[in-house]
């Protein structure tokens, strides 16, 4: 018997509309490159949600790939990133923006987020020619821990940035997840475009089989970005396959429908675990949670379910990922409350 996955937002395959649509247009014959029919209908349904008319949109197919690509192209040689330290590129992602030559400046952040105050520490931190010079910040929506940043915070570092010439860089393969959280202070998508230089739209863990869309807020002044995809192996010949998936997320509302599926599974489980009294390292908002659990109990439910381990608290307790998905079903949820529930010291 297999176990019951919530390990991650990505171990599915496809929405099956997704597959449909693939399936349906595999016969008809499309440029390649990104310059077929799929993919500009695509940009253009995306350029409508964000607000964004002479914005430039590329789709690339992971969410590593995007951000090397971005940080890499948007900074000069010498210049260098902002993350928190828990930051995806700082990470998990084998060192990819330094192999461009490109520093990672990293703060600890309790909850994920990065402040203005935290920007501010290592701007006056790096004085001169002697040293990178900071040029862009680098936040993710979600956070690796699944918090968000309000619209009062986003606006905030928007703001900053703005005035002390930095770039602000959004990772979101989440985003889905974080514009369809509950809550009246969190950003749309469109604030979201309004205050960034860039951003991705993340499909991979939002129903689509791969799939990122780039966005960046205003016209390249050339094509200089298509060099940098093609020069870094990150464009398909078929790109029609990115197109078509992201015009089925957004032809009728499917990615924003997936992702709040993904958040009410995790609020119900949030819920469940909340009644029996156990409490969460960070705050539950979005389709990640962080529950503390005795490690006995870890134990008896790593034979049923499959989740990571995330960080010791002390040494009989831990506190574990449960990620849910835009094909979680309920008595997947079900299942683990009862089984929490249940257990006896």
């Amino acid at each position: 018997m297999s176990k019951i996955s919530f390990k991650n937002d990505y171990s599915e395959g496809a929405h099956p509309a997704i597959l449909s649509a693939l399936s349906e247009t595999n016969l008809v014959p499309q440029e390649g490159y990104g310059y077929d029919a799929y993919c500009e209908e695509a940009r253009a349904m995306i350029r409508r949600e964000c607000d964004l008319p002479e914005a430039d949109i590329y789709f690339v197919s992971g969410g590593t790939q995007t951000n090397l690509l971005v940080i890499s192209h948007l900074l000069r040689p010498h210049e260098a990133v902002i993350a928190a330290a828990s930051g995806h590129i700082n990470v998990h992602e084998t060192g990819a923006i330094e192999s461009t030559g490109h520093k990672v400046c990293t703060v600890p952040t309790p909850l994920g987020k990065l402040t203005t105050d935290d920007i501010l520490a290592v701007l006056t931190h790096h004085t001169d020619e002697h040293m990178v010079k900071p040029a862009m910040v680098y936040i993710s929506q979600s956070t690796e821990f699944g918090t968000l940043y309000s619209r009062r915070e986003l606006s905030e570092l928007s703001a900053f940035c703005r005035a002390h010439g930095l770039l602000l860089y959004l990772d979101g393969a989440r985003i889905g997840s974080a514009v369809t959280a509950s809550g009246e202070d969190n950003p749309s998508l469109r604030e979201i475009a309004a205050l960034v230089d860039a951003f991705y739209i993340g499909g991979t863990k939002n129903g689509a089989l791969l799939g990122e869309a780039i966005v960046f807020t205003s016209r390249r002044p050339d094509n200089a970005f298509l060099f940098q995809i093609k020069q870094r192996g990150a464009m398909l010949a078929k790109g029609r396959i990115l197109g078509i998936q992201f015009a089925t997320l957004f032809r009728n509302g499917l990615f924003y429908e997936l992702a709040t599926h993904a958040n009410r599974m995790a609020a119900e489980l949030s819920a469940g675990i909340a009644a029996c009294s156990y409490s969460f390292l960070y705050p539950s908002q979005t389709n990640q949670i962080f529950p503390i659990l005795p490690n006995s109990l870890i134990e008896k439910l790593s034979t049923e379910y499959d989740f990571y381990v995330w960080q010791s608290i002390s040494p009989d307790s831990s506190a574990i990922r449960l990620v849910t998905s835009w094909a979680t079903p309920p008595e997947n949820v079900a299942a683990i409350i009862h089984s929490i529930s249940s257990y006896r010291h």
